[in-house]
């Protein structure tokens, strides 16, 4: 007796792999609009037109004048009159830049008398790199000349400083100062 085998071969509709292709082609082209618009809007968030100091004029002045105000005020001193130079970091200062302040102070206060030291601050040049919503970021460029007994202690220093500051009851109070 001869077995025949019947064969079953499962066979796919033509037009199966023709859905299976348009639906990965739609995959991917999900997949790269989704990728474009997600770069586009970064490339917005990042954009210079993001960054107030470049279209902003009246911010970005507000911001140089009231931090420059600052600086001055709390790196001039003379010896009888710290009191002050550590009332002006009180209103301008806060944060980290408050507590760097009264550690370099503390300091101050206990030579500057004895020294009989006066230390006059000004600002050559600031630039207002970053303004977005209430923080800004300086560089700042000081002159400090630093006299002993009224004679000249030192000659003219020069410092530079990069300055974040932050939008407080509308004006900019320092935040963070760091040597650059």
């Amino acid at each position: 007796m001869t077995v025949t085998e019947e064969r079953t071969e499962t066979t796919t509709p033509p037009d199966r792999p023709r859905r299976r292709r348009a639906l990965a082609a739609a995959l991917v082209i999900a997949l790269a609009a989704g990728g474009v618009l997600a770069l586009a809007e970064r490339q917005r968030e990042t954009a210079p037109s993001a960054n107030r100091a470049l279209v902003d004029t009246a911010a970005t002045t507000k911001v140089v004048g009231d931090v420059s105000n600052a600086l001055i005020k709390i790196f001039s001193y003379t010896p009888g009159d710290l009191a002050a130079s550590e009332k002006a970091a009180a209103e301008v200062l806060s944060g980290k830049a408050a507590q760097q302040y009264r550690t370099l102070f503390a300091e101050v206060r206990r030579q500057a008398p004895a020294q009989k030291l006066t230390l006059t601050t000004r600002v050559v040049r600031a630039g207002v790199h970053r303004l977005d919503g209430g923080t800004a970021h300086l560089l700042v460029f000081l002159d400090q000349v630093s006299t002993r007994n009224g004679k000249p202690a030192g000659g003219t220093s020069a410092a530079q400083l990069a300055v974040t500051a932050h939008l407080t009851g509308g004006q900019w109070r320092i935040v963070d100062i760091r040597s650059s």
